[in-house]
C-alpha cells in the first residue's frame, strides 16, 4: 500500500507530466526548436508549483527532487514522438491535456496549502493559482490570450473544485475520496466549460462605438 504522501507524490508527478504534454503541443503549434519545447514544457509545469511554494515560504518542489525534471523530459520526449506521426494538430488536444494538468494542480495546491496551515480561503486561492500561473506563462511566452482570461470557466473551476474539497474535508469524508471529489468537480467543470461554453458574465452585451478612439 502507497502511503499518503507517495500518493500526493504521484499525483504531482502526474500533474507535471499533464502539463508538460501541454506546452510541448503548444510548441508545436508555434514551430519552436527542440530547446524551445523543453523551455516551455518546464515552465508549464513547474511555474504554478513554483510560485505556490514561494508563497508559503517553503523549498521549491522540485530544487532537491530532479524526478520532475525527468518526468517533464519523458512527457516531451513522448509527445513529441506522437507528433511525428501526426502532422495536424487539433486544439482540443492542447485544451484537454490543460484541463487535466489544472485539476491535477489545484488539488495538489489545495493539499499543500492546508498542510501548512492556510486558511480554507487562503488555500483555495493558491490551489487555482498553481493550476492557472503555469499555463499563463506559457500562453504568455507565445503571445497567446491566457487561458485564464477568456470567456469560458478556468479559474473559476479551480475555485469550485476547492470549494468541493473543502466542503468534503468538513464532512469528514475520506481524504483519499476527498482528492478523488476536488479532482473530479475541477476537471468535469473545466471540460464542461469548454464542451458548452459556461462563463460568468459581468458586463451587459453592447455594440463597440465605431467612433470611440
Amino acid at each position: 500500500m502507497f502511503s499518503m504522501s507517495a500518493w500526493f507524490h504521484w499525483i504531482d508527478l502526474a500533474g507535471v507530466a499533464v502539463f508538460a504534454i501541454s506546452g510541448t503541443l503548444m510548441a508545436h503549434r508555434k514551430h519552436m526548436d527542440g530547446f524551445g519545447v523543453v523551455v516551455l514544457a518546464a515552465v508549464t509545469a513547474i511555474g504554478g508549483g513554483t510560485l505556490r511554494d514561494m508563497i508559503l515560504d517553503l523549498p521549491v518542489f522540485w530544487v532537491s527532487d530532479p524526478s520532475f525534471f525527468y518526468v517533464i523530459l519523458l512527457a516531451a520526449f513522448v509527445t513529441i514522438l506522437w507528433l511525428r506521426f501526426h502532422s495536424e494538430f487539433p486544439l482540443r488536444y492542447l485544451l484537454v491535456a490543460d484541463a487535466f494538468g489544472l485539476a491535477f494542480f489545484n488539488v495538489m495546491g489545495l493539499q499543500k496549502a492546508l498542510q501548512y496551515g492556510a486558511t480554507p480561503f487562503v488555500a483555495i486561492a493558491l490551489g487555482a493559482m498553481t493550476g492557472v500561473f503555469g499555463g499563463l506563462i506559457r500562453d504568455v511566452i507565445c503571445r497567446e490570450i491566457p487561458l485564464v482570461l477568456r470567456g469560458e470557466l478556468y479559474a473559476t473551476a479551480c475555485i469550485i473544485g476547492g470549494a468541493a474539497y473543502v466542503l468534503a474535508t468538513h464532512l469528514d469524508i475520506d481524504s483519499d475520496i476527498t482528492l478523488l471529489i476536488a479532482l473530479l468537480t475541477t476537471l468535469l467543470v473545466r471540460l464542461g466549460a469548454m464542451r458548452w461554453y459556461w462563463h460568468l458574465p459581468v458586463f451587459a452585451a453592447h455594440e463597440e462605438d465605431p467612433n470611440r478612439d
